[in-house]
């Protein structure tokens, strides 16, 4: 019998994972009128932070508008999210200059790997490749990768988990 069906069924399969772990979309508006011309997944690479009202609540963003988390199991000398956690979660690169309305202590961190990430008020800075488009907050609430993940609040405190659908793909653990 030929087993010439097993790499198309599994290339099937591959898509259907990869599609489950996708967003099912954003339930809050962008920070801005304006149309945003981004695409894809999150740059960490600026190192402007600047603040937005995302569902309602004003968090930092990074220079593309895209909102930053803290991971609960950082300390504020150190960053637990490495290998596969950071190619989801991709630190950002410090040193960061407080554009209008960051008012917290800013610093960095040298990350496992050398490089330096952006600290704000004690916590080491990330984005999220689930939020595809500036003012999402996808990644809000999230337990994955060992910890529960938070939007980064002016205050530094951690904002309520947003509300989202159990088909966001936040319950796996990358």
């Amino acid at each position: 019998m030929s087993k010439r069906w097993l790499a198309p069924a599994g290339l099937a399969v591959a898509g259907l994972i990869a599609a489950g772990c996708g967003s099912s979309g954003s339930t809050s508006a962008p920070a801005s009128s304006a149309s945003p011309t981004h695409t894809g997944a999150p740059a960490s690479t600026g190192s402007a932070l600047n603040t937005a009202s995302v569902s309602g609540t004003t968090v930092l963003t990074n220079a593309k508008g895209f909102t930053l988390y803290w991971f609960a199991p950082d300390t504020s000398t150190k960053s637990n999210c490495n290998g596969s956690c950071a190619t989801i979660w991709p630190p950002v690169k410090g040193p960061a200059t407080a554009g209008s309305g960051v008012t917290g202590k800013l610093t960095t961190i040298t990350r496992s790997d050398g490089s330096m990430q952006a600290v704000y008020n004690g916590h080491p800075l990330y984005t999220y490749t689930g939020d595809t488009a500036p003012g999402q907050n996808n990644g809000n609430g999230l337990n994955a990768s060992g910890g529960v993940w938070h939007e980064v609040t002016v205050s530094g405190a951690a904002a309520p988990a947003s509300s989202q659908s159990s088909s966001s793909g936040g319950g796996y653990g990358y």
